[in-house]
Formats: structure tokens, sequence, C-alpha cells
């Protein structure tokens, strides 16, 4: 997997990259800063480029809400401020990078692990961690307790942070590891509800978020298993962008719900998990300060994730803005567009 991330950064060498974070790399180096039972911090030439939110607190109803599962930020090139949400605001459970089906299903019962009713995902302990020139990475044991706190799924979440080249700035790969302990498990739920997902900072500029399909005439509603959809959204004055990868050996039938104008997007499926069994998830976030990344350079780092024997053409693609906040899908424009960079207009209200 590294020698693939590192391919997926040559192939895309002729970018310059920006002042900050990547001029800082290579003396600098991977370091963690733990807070104790709060957040494991990835830092890089002094600036945090990730924090994993894993506190676990039931003192008080409002710090349970606050720390009912673990998710994990991403801050701006700058490490001053995520550019991710946390609790509170519309959807107080839309967090950063996080994972959850709200239809799990064991034991002839139903758990919401998206919403947090009736039990929580608890991190146990960091498994491993090892941080140097090139990456960080740490393993996360979670915990998806059922109502009398016995975990219904085992997880272990490893976090994988390298850099990127310009106007990318970050590459996060996601590996994790769901198990079934004590009988057989269902992963099932809604694209709106459910998988593995981006949820941008509550600050987000509806009118401006785009999104970008690797596809034709594409309809997220109907359309399965896209290798990537990328997203870019606006935070006050300045814009981000982050395409979300899906492996080829994750589940087939994913759905991309990609068309909220508050920008929470992410990949869903539904899968059963036999007892004493596990299935393993890859995904990957390759973050940008501005503007969606050349397409060509995209999909060669799709290629590299995947493990593709040829490159892949370049993809035709639909842009298309946020739809309304009740549902829909984008609207496609009349005629598809397969810019290297979107423009900042939405298509859709």
């Amino acid at each position: 997997m590294a020698r693939r991330a590192l391919l997926c950064l040559a192939a895309a060498a002729a970018l310059l990259v920006p002042a900050g974070l990547g001029a800082a790399a290579p003396a600098a180096g991977f370091s963690f800063a733990d807070k104790a039972g709060e957040h494991l911090d990835v830092v890089l030439g002094g600036r945090v480029v990730v924090r994993y939110m894993y506190a676990y607190d039931k003192s008080s109803p409002a710090r349970l809400l606050e720390t009912y599962k673990p998710y994990l930020h991403v801050f701006d090139p700058e490490g001053q401020a995520p550019i991710t949400k946390g609790p509170g605001g519309n959807y107080t459970h839309h967090r950063g990078v996080f994972v959850g089906w709200n239809r799990l299903g064991f034991g002839g019962k139903s758990y919401d692990r998206w919403h947090m009713k009736g039990g929580e995902q608890v991190h146990q302990k960091f498994a491993g961690q090892r941080d140097g020139p090139a990456e960080a990475a740490f393993t996360s044991l979670v915990h998806w307790n059922d109502e009398a706190g016995q975990p219904v799924v085992v997880e272990e979440r490893t976090t994988t942070v390298r850099r990127a080249p310009a106007p990318a700035y970050l590459l996060i790969d996601l590996v994790t590891r769901l198990s079934a302990p004590r009988g057989d498990v269902v992963l099932d739920g809604d694209p709106e509800h459910a998988g593995v997902q981006y949820r941008p900072a509550a600050e987000v500029d509806a009118k401006q978020t785009v999104y970008v399909f690797p596809r034709e005439g594409a309809d997220p509603k109907k359309d399965t298993d896209y290798p990537w959809v990328g997203e870019t959204y606006t935070l006050g004055d300045k814009r981000y962008s982050v395409v979300h990868f899906n492996h080829p050996d994750n589940p087939k039938g994913t759905v991309y719900s990609a068309y909220r104008d508050y920008g929470r997007f992410g990949a869903f499926f539904k899968k059963d998990i036999r007892s004493g069994e596990s299935l393993t998830l890859k995904y990957r976030f390759l973050v940008a300060a501005g503007e969606m990344p050349p397409i060509d350079a995209v999909q060669k780092c799709w290629d590299q994730f995947a493990g593709a024997a040829t490159p892949s053409p370049t993809p035709k693609t639909t842009v298309a803005g946020g739809a309304q906040q009740s549902g829909g899908a984008p609207k496609t424009p009349a005629k598809p567009k397969a810019p290297a960079q979107p423009k900042a207009k939405a298509a859709g209200a």
C-alpha cells in the first residue's frame, strides 16, 4: 500500500508542492501528539494535519452526545483549524470522516450506529502507531456496542496519512476491519444514513458546493460502484476539495450519496458478516486547497490505489451542484463538463 501511495504522488509530480504543509516536508517528517483520553494529532512540520477524536465520556448527556463516536478531523494546510465538522449544528452525528450503519442487524434486533441510539461506538485502545519521514499511521480498536455495552461489531480502524502534491496537500488512507464476534451481523440502511462518509465543517456555504462524478451523465441515486467522487466546498473565503476513492475490493453495489448542498457525502453498501468472520474496507481521501485537482491526476491516483495493471483512460465527468437538503439527485448540466478545474458555481439550488 505504501509503494502504491508513492506512485500516486509521482503520477502528479509535475504539480508544485504548496507553501506551508508540503514545503516543510522531507526533513520534518510526521509525528504524533496525544492529548490522553481526548484526541490524537498527526503533526507535520509543526502543523496539525489530522486529529483523531476518540474521547468517550458519559458523565453527562451533553458530554456523551459529544463523544459517542470516534471520527477524524481534517485540518487546513496551515494546521490552524479543521475543515471538517464536529458535534453540534445541523446533524450533530455528522462528524469529519466517520463510519456507521443506521440499521445494523444482530440477534433479531436492529441497532442504529449512525445516530448512536441505544449504544455507542467506543474507542478501546490504539493497537499500533508508527511515524516517520514519509507517513504516519495508527490503528484504533473500536467497539460498536449494544445497549448493555457489549460489542456487536469490533472494528480495527487504521488511518495512514501522507503528503500530496499541489493543489492537493494531504493523502489519507482508511482501512477498517469489521468483525462479528458474537453472531451474524447485517450492515443495512440507506445511502443517507450509512457507510463511510466525509462531512465538511458546519460553516460550509451551501450555494457553492460542487460534486464531480467520473461518468458522463452521472446519476448518483441510480449509479453504482463509482471508483471515486469529488467535492469542492467553501468555508468563508476559502475553497477546499476532497476526492473520496473506492477500492475495487470493497463490496459491489456501492452507492455514493453525493448531492447534499451542506456537503456530507460518502460510500454506502449492504453486506452480511458471518459470526466469527470479518470484512475489510479500503478508502482513500485526497484533500486539496482550492479547486479540484486535474481529473487525469485524480484517475492516476485511483489506479495506483487500486493496483490497476494498466492506466485507466481519463473519464468524462459530470459536474453538479448540491441539491436541496430535502433530497433529490443533482441537476446535471445540459452538456456535462470535463474540466480540470470545476467552477465554483453550483448547478442546483
